[in-house]
């Protein structure tokens, strides 16, 4: 008989034959292919994502400077590779390219814009942003009723404000509360509209402009327009505003010409916070993505081979009686296919909703700012069928390799091969295993010398290696853990537990299936959740021994206006005020030699003030240093970076200014207070808009905090523009606290870092759970036979009940403690190395993993072969 038909035809026997067995790989190969696709869609829909087009959507281009930091170095093996990192802070443009642009032929209207906090002082404070009405028309924004503003003292109102043509509303821009005339109702959002040359003065720079949004001629199409517009910036030689400035360099990597955009990228203009959300989402998507794929290979080839272990003996018959090798891999490989396709594109079917879910969960917990819109043109679906064309050819090559050795047999000893499981394994198996525990032990200790995001990573591979390196050592660890459990099951078992020992001795490979999905699942949870527990309760433990403050003042949109603070100061009873800001810095490194940038938090604060507010916990030098043209560094990272008081550390600062504080302190608590520490002045000449929304108050010895913090109130009530009034009822922006909530910085990816890693455990756990269902199953079919003539020579129901309920109880109490022991060697090194704590997880956490593992033990092993019971 030929090949190919021998070979289709037992495969569609044998399919209905074990229709049973393969039922339990099913289940596996759609939950790998919906996974493997939902991670591919939402990777696939970051990255052709883009900012939202809102206030430019009119205009044909728009120009604004370069939001991106980049560093260029040459990796190991040569050559030139680029880093780049978007920035949190606005860079501007210099007024005088307004002019230049109306010069362009093709341009009919260049118009500046410029948004402002703007703090509407009403019952509610609410905050709102200030722009021209001139810009309104690059939206376009239109008038509902009323006028345009044509005075300084009027503006216009976007629809939801509640007020109305000819009111007078009370806003503070500019750190100035002023009267106003509401003159017009115009469409928007949370927006109020000034005359060009007052919003020129509110914004804090009339020097400069956000960006520029130009109007193209009649019969001026956008590419011709982009074209004559890029030519005219490069002969005049425009720089963005920072790069002009002789006092603020930019890196010498960074592009300080201005940007021409034109279509979906005009987004990039108005929202500075899409950038920073995408690059942070592909980055962790992508790492998801990466485990999802070796978890999925794991699974799926340890089914598909304890699936046709269970069906050994019948294809060494096939081969005993002449079928040829390639008969067998064909007819193996044609099974798995059919078995498999089916699976697979429902999966893929079915991880569309799950991708859109995934965003959606995404949105709304905050992980994605409301200007970035994800991209799922039509073709991006075809991604589901290549990952499900992946899940089918994970399950072919696991089947070819799973039947090779009983292909490769010759046929007189094709049926010696399975007559008894093999006692010694292959040493190349034994010897690739400790090779991967090695490496992975060897990761843990690099990530002890590491800190941030590459301790994480090299924690992470850290355990994935080990969790591959504990499957390849699968049966050396089942016959640990029976030589183990064999004496007390043996002395206290009774006949359930000498059976239970006898068939775990005899079935070390067949245990070890059953033991790799439960360390698997072990080790990726325990990771996933305990790195995160740690590093909150060590951060949050760090931010509360830090607060030495008594109140605290918030305020929102334009925050407190100036002469506040000068009276907080002056308030009898307060010892120091400490103006807090929040700002960004973009560190360059390199990782494997490959350039890199980390975006890090970091805090401005007052340093005369810090003593009593703040302890950020000195190490080395002294925070009395802290002012221009210095910082003070976190204690992991200046080990990492081999600093110390008085060298010099290069980083950039949110705008893209590139500068070399010296480092005047080393602090103890940077998990809560952040790597770098500012003087508040030194941060706030690079923050977009520096304004005092966070004050501390540390109270005098002896003062009463209830009583200050009512002076206070009454302090902050007076209009510093009219000496003695009162606001009525106080401010309604402001808020005073007796009870500081403690300062702890947060990156910016932390929020989507949580989501996905919940999601994560969450969809990951339960494929595991599912493998470890699967593969116990599969184990219970293959056994029913033997379980049937242990009860036809005198074993009684019982017996063999409690002989499984035995052989559960180690599989679990096996997986547990080595899934254990995997995990804890990269967590603890990961924990040492950025919290210098011991790994934590919330009991109630690891009791449920507990839980869980024992119910699915049991499940899988009792459930299977209740028939062969009865």
């Amino acid at each position: 008989m030929r090949a190919a038909p021998a070979a289709a035809l037992l495969a569609a026997r044998a399919r209905r034959t074990h229709r049973a067995a393969w039922s339990a790989v099913v289940v596996a190969l759609a939950l790998a292919s919906l996974l493997l696709g939902a991670f591919a869609l939402t990777v696939g829909a970051t990255a052709l994502g883009h900012a939202r087009v809102e206030r430019y959507a009119a205009a044909d281009a728009v120009v604004a400077a370069d939001q991106t930091a980049r560093y260029r170095a040459r990796p190991w093996g040569g050559g030139s590779d680029t880093a780049e990192a978007a920035l949190t802070e606005r860079i501007r443009v210099p007024w005088h390219t307004v002019d230049l642009l109306r010069k362009v032929d093709g341009v009919r209207a260049a118009v500046p814009d410029s948004t402002f906090p703007v703090t509407v002082e009403s019952a509610d404070g609410r905050a709102a942003h200030g722009s021209s009405w001139e810009a309104a028309r690059l939206a376009p924004y239109a008038l509902r009723t009323g006028r345009a503003p044509g005075a300084a003292d009027e503006v216009v109102v976007s629809a939801g404000h509640g007020a109305s043509p000819g009111d007078r509303v009370r806003l503070r821009a500019g750190g100035v509360s002023r009267t106003f005339t509401v003159v017009g109702v115009a469409d928007g959002r949370d927006a109020v509209y000034f005359t060009a040359g007052e919003a020129r003065r509110l914004s804090g720079h009339p020097g400069t402009v956000d960006a520029i949004g130009l109007l193209a001629e009649p019969g001026v199409n956008t590419a011709e327009l982009q074209a004559r517009v890029r030519d005219a910036l490069n002969r005049a030689r425009v720089r963005d505003s920072r790069a002009e400035a002789r006092a603020e360099a930019r890196a010498a990597d960074d592009a300080t010409a201005l940007r021409v955009y034109t279509g979906d990228d005009r987004g990039s203009a108005e929202q500075l916070a899409a950038a920073l959300a995408r690059s942070a989402l592909l980055a962790l998507c992508g790492a998801v993505a990466g485990t999802v794929i070796l978890i999925a290979v794991l699974v799926i080839a340890s089914l598909v081979a304890q699936a046709l272990r269970q069906r050994a003996g019948e294809l060494a018959l096939l081969r005993a009686v002449g079928a040829a090798p390639r008969q067998l891999r064909a007819a193996v490989g044609r099974e798995v296919l059919r078995v498999s396709v089916g699976p697979a594109l429902l999966g893929a079917v079915a991880s569309i909703p799950a991708c859109f879910g995934l965003l959606g969960l995404l949105r709304s917990g905050g992980a994605l700012p409301s200007g970035f819109e994800p991209a799922a043109p039509a073709w991006l679906f075809a991604v589901v069928l290549v990952t499900a064309g992946l899940t089918v050819g994970i399950a072919r090559l696991a089947a070819f390799l799973g039947c090779e050795p009983i292909a490769r047999a010759r046929p007189a000893a094709a049926l010696g091969t399975t007559a008894a499981e093999p006692v010694r394994e292959r040493p190349a198996r034994r010897i690739t295993g400790l090779v991967l525990l090695a490496l992975g032990v060897s990761a843990a200790g690099t990530a002890t010398l590491q800190s941030g995001a590459v301790a994480a990573a090299a924690a992470s591979a850290a355990a994935l290696t080990m969790v591959v390196g504990c499957a390849v050592l699968g049966p050396w660890i089942a016959r640990g853990a029976t030589r183990v459990a064999a004496v007390p099951l043996r002395r206290f078992g009774g006949p359930a537990g000498r059976l239970a020992a006898a068939e775990s001795a005899s079935g070390a490979r067949r245990l070890g299936a059953a033991i790799t999905p439960v360390v698997l699942v072990t080790a990726f949870v325990l990771v996933q959740l305990t790195a995160g527990a740690t590093l909150s309760r060590a951060g949050g433990e760090q931010a509360v021994a830090a607060m030495r403050a008594d109140l605290a003042v918030t305020a929102t949109g334009d925050g407190l206006p100036p002469g506040a603070l000068d009276h907080l100061r002056g308030t009898p009873g307060v010892a120091a005020v400490n103006d807090v800001l929040r700002g960004t810095v973009v560190l360059a490194g390199r990782e494997a030699g490959a350039p890199t940038l980390e975006r890090l938090p970091v805090l401005g604060v007052t340093p005369d003030a810090l003593p009593r507010t703040l302890d950020p916990g000195l190490v080395e030098g002294s925070f009395a240093d802290l002012g221009p043209g210095t910082v003070s560094v976190g204690r992991d990272r200046a080990r990492s970076m081999d600093l110390h008081p008085g060298d010099r550390v290069r980083l950039r600062f949110g705008d893209g200014t590139e500068r070399s504080p010296r480092v005047a302190a080393v602090h103890e608590r940077s998990l809560a207070l952040g790597e770098f520490l500012f003087a508040r002045d030194e941060l706030a000449a690079h923050l977009t808009a520096p304004r005092s929304t966070e004050v501390l108050i540390a109270a005098s010895p002896g003062t009463d905090p209830s009583g200050l913090g009512a002076r206070l109130m009454e302090r902050l009530a007076a209009d510093p523009a009219r000496p003695g009034a009162q606001a009525p009822g106080g401010p309604t922006d402001v808020t005073l606290r007796h009870d500081p909530v403690p300062v702890r910085l947060v990156a910016e990816e932390q929020r989507a870092g949580e989501i996905l890693a919940g999601v994560a455990v969450a969809a990951i756990g339960a494929f595991t759970v599912i493998a470890v269902l699967s593969t116990l199953t599969l184990i219970g079919v293959g056994r029913r036979p033997a379980l049937r003539l242990l009860r036809l020579v005198g074993a009684g129901r019982s017996q063999l009940r409690g002989m499984l309920c035995a052989e559960a109880a180690l599989v679990a109490v096996a997986g547990l403690v080595v899934g254990a022991g995997v995990a804890a060697v990269p967590l603890a090194a990961f924990s040492f190395a950025t919290a210098r704590t011991l790994p934590y997880l919330p009991p109630l956490q690891g009791l449920l993993i507990v839980g869980v593992v024992a119910v699915t033990a049991a499940a899988g092993t009792l459930l299977p072969v209740r028939r062969a019971l009865r």
